[in-house]
């Protein structure tokens, strides 16, 4: 690991304020974080769970189907499916565990699974939970999805579709509204991971809506660590659908329920997204700032890579642009494909425009004489 430059470390960060983080004694600027509304720093959102804090305590006690459901649950449940448009919502303890419960719970032995072959690493540990038969297409290639269906969806009781709304390492966004016309014309279950999607596209709605329209996806799946700035995750489905992973879902059964400070957060968190249209918008307004300044493709969401190729050339990046007072997080293999590695920048609410400038010049020397596709095959 040595030798290839693919050793990892923790480094101790402390995210003192919006945008902003101190290592080894000097202070920062962070173009690293998925606090894309910088939420967890917002006045109402502390005020929320300090409140929560003191009237319910520091922990839950135990899972949600002892005595851990608090009454704040139902609260955050009714918002989240509001917001998305669906039945019903359920809140697990963080995107990772919604996965692994939820995917078993539909899908067995008898069944298919068909990944995007870039979705992430929860959905494909889901899928190899349900020990159903599972398949992936290439990154968004709707020709090899549908062959895939047409080839073996009949071979199967049931089938599942799993991608990412927005590619984290990527940025990109699915078809969502194209992958739904084929779930349902191939009688399929579609679960969308919108972990970076809400908040942020769609006004805020998310990655299943497209052109303003909601598109009828049936198992909405995001997080509460993102854009709303807290933690936790949750399924939006319909009301028998969500009664019966209630009912079957490991993950949530046999998992003490989130602090209530966190649900509480949570609350206020989408109330501000729901409402404040400005603060939604200004990432991607940030993210098309620093690609507009050096000519690269235009963002799909407030993820924006840059390719720089070898793994070595990612950390010298990361390393020149940390000496400048900027964290930004080289992403190597096995994250990513051998000689696609990155410069990861995403941009929040909170990045003031001088910064984001700065950022651009500063990255500009590392940039390759000739663009690298990360989707192109490989040997």
């Amino acid at each position: 690991m040595e030798a290839q430059k693919l050793r990892r470390t923790l480094v101790e960060t402390d995210r003192y304020g919006p945008a902003k983080a101190r290592r080894s004694g000097k202070d920062m600027i962070s173009f690293s974080c998925n606090d894309y509304l910088d939420l967890s720093h917002h006045p109402k959102v502390i005020a929320a769970a300090e409140e929560a804090l003191q009237r319910y305590g520091a922990g839950s006690g135990a899972s949600r189907l002892v005595t851990g459901n608090t009454p704040l649950y139902a609260e955050l449940e009714a918002k989240l499916a509001a917001f998305k448009g669906s039945e019903d919502a359920m809140v697990f303890g963080s995107g990772y565990l919604t996965n692994l419960g939820v995917i078993p719970c539909l899908v067995g032995r008898e069944d298919l699974v068909i990944a995007d072959e870039l979705c992430h690493a929860c959905l494909y540990a889901g899928a190899h939970l349900s020990r159903s038969e599972f398949k992936t297409f290439p990154h968004s290639d709707l020709e090899a999805l549908e062959a895939l269906l047409r080839g073996h969806r009949h071979e199967s009781s049931k089938c599942m579709i799993l991608v990412d709304g927005v590619y984290s390492m990527d940025g990109d966004r699915a078809p969502v509204k194209d992958i739904a016309l084929l779930a349902e014309e191939y009688d399929s279950w579609l679960l969308v991971d919108d972990a970076h999607g809400l908040g942020v596209v769609a006004g805020g709605k998310g990655s299943s809506y497209v052109d303003g329209n909601q598109v009828p996806v049936p198992l909405q799946m995001g997080t509460l660590s993102k854009a709303i700035g807290g933690y936790g995750g949750y399924l939006c489905a319909s009301q028998p659908v969500i009664d019966f992973i209630r009912t079957r879902a490991r993950s949530f059964i046999y998992t003490t329920g989130l602090p209530p400070a966190t649900i509480a957060a949570a609350i206020a968190s989408l109330e501000l997204i729901a409402s404040d249209k400005e603060l939604v918008a200004k990432p991607m307004q940030h993210a098309k700032l620093f690609t507009d300044t050096l000519g690269l493709p235009e963002p799909e969401s407030c993820i924006v890579p840059v390719i720089l190729g070898a793994a070595e050339k990612a950390l010298e990046a990361g390393t020149a642009l940390e000496d400048q007072g900027f964290i930004v997080t080289p992403i190597r293999p096995p994250t990513v494909a051998e000689d696609t590695s990155r410069l990861r920048v995403t941009f929040t609410a909170e990045h003031q425009e001088t910064d984001v400038l700065r950022l651009a010049e500063a990255v500009r020397p590392f940039l390759p004489d000739e663009p690298i596709d990360p989707f192109a095959e490989r040997p």
